[in-house]
């Protein structure tokens, strides 16, 4: 990014995921929603263009490209589906994982089925009795000769059930962070089980259902960086997963904001089209605005964590909050220029606020990250 504008490559990687969007995700969105339908069939199309492997290093079969070109690809996505474009924001949080933490056997095993999305990761951390609380998990590994045995349960997992791979944090030492462990675990390992479909307000194109670990034997080899390093490799992911996630809010919103200009021009009350109202202009103008200056945060706190800056966790964290309660804002705003007709399903919007709602919650909620901000802030 040059300073305050794109890149002609990054102006182009844009304009292919738009594209993409438009002819393989707008169209069907809907349906995938009221269906609860999983595109996988999308989604392999997507890493067609290379976007399963968005951050993965060339030299494990990825494209390599930087969180703002993933940001971008992200937002243009969601444009046409935010619940789609995050499932895939979610599975290169793993891909990336293993390719940067990951042993090279690890790496040979997985990633050159991951990239093209043959097969799909899955990123499991929450449990039932800790989400804020990471730190806290339960999720019990003991060490047995070549192999853990994985006794615990994970919550709320995107492609949960479907995807073939869970790259999970584990207890394996004192409570605390330092005694967790990332491990890769596959789905048809003895003792691997699901628990049911959850049945959600949004994000219905895409399976969520707990994850049951039941003395599930992992070989050590499966071990994502050393023993103790688990947990500040899932905070790693997350500063990425956290730019993506507000990525997603801007693609949903800007697709609000559109469909709200273009209804307002058509709609005409008392003599005239809504959108001639001054009152209707001023509040498209500050939905504008905001838009743009999450926009602009997000993207310079990607190119942050590209460059791994110094203080790349507390603009993640800025710009996640910030994008994600933006995003909530201008689709609700949106929705009220539909008045009744914003509140069908024959229109877009929503789906757009049912699905963006998550999106202040997960990847770690807003209120952490202004304790991500505000601790950072008094330790300088």
């Amino acid at each position: 990014m040059s300073q305050f504008d794109l890149t002609e490559d990054q102006r182009a990687i844009r304009e292919m995921a738009r594209r993409f969007t438009a002819e393989a995700i707008t169209p069907f969105a809907a349906g995938w929603d009221e269906t609860h339908h999983f595109p996988r069939d999308v989604v392999m199309a997507a890493a067609g263009l290379g976007f399963g492997g968005i951050y993965v290093s060339e030299e494990s079969g990825g494209v390599g490209l930087g969180r703002l070109e993933a940001a971008l690809i992200m937002e243009a996505m969601a444009y046409g589906c935010p619940s789609t474009s995050a499932f895939i924001s979610i599975h290169n949080m793993g891909a990336w994982m293993i390719d940067r933490f990951g042993s090279q056997a690890v790496k040979d095993r997985y990633l050159p089925r991951l990239v093209p999305c043959e097969i799909l990761a899955s990123y499991c951390l929450t449990e039932p009795s800790s989400g804020s609380d990471a730190a806290a998990l339960k999720t019990k590994a003991v060490l047995d000769g070549d192999h853990y045995v994985v006794t615990g349960t994970k919550q709320f997992i995107s492609g949960g059930g479907e995807n073939e791979l869970y790259v999970t944090m584990v207890r394996t030492g004192a409570d605390g962070p330092g005694g967790i462990t990332c491990l890769a675990i596959e789905k048809d390992m003895p003792g691997v089980s699901f628990g049911a479909q959850e049945r959600k307000l949004g994000w219905n194109s895409q399976p969520t259902a707990q994850l049951i670990l039941d003395g599930v034997r992992v070989p050590v080899e499966n071990r994502i960086g050393a023993e103790g390093e688990g947990f500040r490799i899932a905070m790693m992911g997350l500063d990425g997963g956290r730019l993506n996630i507000g990525a997603c809010s801007l693609g949903g919103a800007q697709r609000a904001l559109d469909e709200a200009i273009a209804y307002t021009r058509d709609r005409n009350q008392f003599g005239r089209a809504i959108a001639d109202f001054q009152a209707t202009q001023f509040r498209l103008a500050d939905m504008e605005t905001e838009l743009q200056a999450a926009r602009m945060l997000l993207y310079a706190a990607a190119v942050k964590v590209t460059e791994n800056a110094a203080d790349k966790t507390r603009f993640a964290a800025m710009a996640k909050k910030f994008a994600t309660e933006t995003g909530w804002s201008v689709t609700d705003r949106a929705l009220q220029m539909f008045g009744g007709y914003g509140y069908l399903k024959d229109y877009p919007i929503e789906k757009l606020l049912r699905d963006l709602r998550v999106h202040r919650i997960l990847e770690g909620t807003n209120e952490v990250m202004q304790m991500i901000v505000g601790r950072d802030l008094v330790r300088q």
